[in-house]
């Protein structure tokens, strides 16, 4: 890769001349001028400019990556739920109400397991539950193992010694 200093300011890339090939389209530069990577660029080296993925171009995309997010995605309405299950106990909201009943119908068998570990502290009908506290931590620690296992099954690498 050549640079030029047209403009004296910034180096580009530019493309070496090969007459066997035809010219390839050349995506304009960003206006801003070049992004230089994370840390201390050394006095002297050029720096080069982020170029966009080209449309059409087959992106390599890991599959533990997306089964990484999904689980974080599920962890992350699970934890919502219980989250609105805690703050409606800790209001005293009415049980009988269409939405709380709905938010204690689904969370009850994600909290039920917990149940009776700790006390429940209570006043004035506002409920401190503990056990839903409880299952929000287990239920993140959970979710990080599982994620942690599928990134050690994806570094882990195998080599044949051909013995």
């Amino acid at each position: 890769m050549y640079y030029s200093n047209d403009d004296h300011m910034s180096a580009r890339p530019v493309q070496p001349v090969d007459p066997n090939y035809p010219a390839e389209p050349v995506q304009p530069d960003d206006p801003a001028g070049p992004v230089a990577p994370a840390g201390r660029v050394p006095v002297g080296q050029p720096v080069q400019s982020v170029q966009p993925v080209q449309p059409g171009r087959p992106v390599m995309v890991w599959r533990g990556y997306r089964a990484e997010q999904i689980i974080y995605l599920i962890l992350g309405i699970l934890e919502t739920l219980l989250l609105i299950r805690l703050v409606l106990k800790l209001l005293a909201a009415n049980p009988d109400a269409g939405f709380t009943s709905l938010i204690y119908g689904i969370t009850y068998p994600f909290v039920a397991l917990f149940q009776g570990v700790f006390a429940t502290p209570q006043s004035n009908g506002s409920v401190l539950e503990l056990s839903t506290i409880l299952a929000m931590i287990v239920y993140a620690l959970l979710a990080w193992g599982i994620v942690k296992a599928i990134a050690i099954s994806r570094d882990r690498r195998t080599t044949y010694t051909g013995s």
